[in-house]
């Protein structure tokens, strides 16, 4: 991955002192604090902290760094230099493949927790040792981590972009128009769907830009760009409480620079 982390697959490897331990706890990630700069620590650093617990996932490899994720079962005993930040605001403090890598170690321990019975037969399942899923013994169904897509999508009408408030946003934060895929439908579809139920416009020229994965817990964001082609805008008042057209002199409160949504505004910026 151009980021610099690489996901691998081979699910039999075990950590080493020098591998970088993404250890969470309580929707938390740790994190090794110099200053303002904020670091991943390393097995060592964990096992002198005295973390119990009882499960390690490889996730990939960053540079010549193996990274583990892992779930703490107790309270740790922090050092001064030690932090458990949230997860969803650690995004603008780490390096992007870091994050990548923090949404990864969520997604496979929340895929852990959530699938240790068989949803077929109700048999407790077990890690398969060739790859990353789970198996039920007793009836062999295969269970991979789960990922659900979704789209974001920048709607543009001539200079201007529809940005739109969500209810359950922060600081009064504006965004894209987002939602998950339905069963049967394509991501196309999608896009018209949710930006029609969302705030009450048809869009055309839908095109891809690119996708990012959304770890929080299992999304894997698809972002496209449209054009406006009809109506006005209406909220729908459940999600969205406002929407409006924006140009890029007067944007409100927008996404931190880590995010897909962010990528997509910024796109828009530079070609307008």
């Amino acid at each position: 991955m151009e980021n610099g982390f690489n996901i691998l697959s081979n699910i039999m490897k075990k950590s080493r002192p020098e591998d970088l331990c993404f250890l969470i706890f309580k929707g938390n990630l740790l994190v090794k604090k110099n200053g303002e700069l904020l670091s991943i620590p390393i097995f060592d650093e964990i096992m002198r902290l005295g973390v119990k617990y009882e499960k390690e996932f490889l996730l990939g490899e960053i540079e010549d760094k193996f990274c583990f994720a892992i779930e703490a079962c107790s309270e740790i005993e922090l050092e001064n230099n030690f932090e458990l930040v949230s997860l969803h605001e650690i995004g603008p403090l780490l390096e992007e493949e870091l994050f990548l890598a923090a949404g990864r170690a969520n997604q496979i321990l929340n895929w852990d927790k959530t699938h240790r019975f068989c949803g077929k037969c109700g048999s407790r399942t077990e890690n398969k040792k060739d790859e990353m899923a789970k198996i039920c013994p007793s009836c062999n169904n295969v269970m991979y981590p789960v990922i659900c897509p979704a789209i974001i999508v920048a709607v543009m009408k001539g200079d201007q972009i529809l940005l739109a408030h969500n209810g359950g946003f922060k600081n009064n934060m504006y965004s894209l128009i987002a939602g998950f895929v339905e069963a049967g439908e394509d991501l196309e579809s999608t896009v018209k769907r949710e930006v029609f139920e969302e705030v009450g416009i048809k869009v055309k020229n839908i095109k891809y830009y690119k996708s990012s994965p959304w770890s929080f817990p299992n999304s894997l964001m698809v972002g496209f760009f449209a054009e406006y082609e009809s109506g006005e805008i209406k909220v729908d008042e459940k999600e969205i409480v406002d929407a409006q057209w924006f140009s890029k002199d007067n944007f409100p409160n927008i996404p931190k620079k880590f995010t897909l949504a962010r990528k997509l505004i910024d796109e828009f910026i530079e070609n307008n």
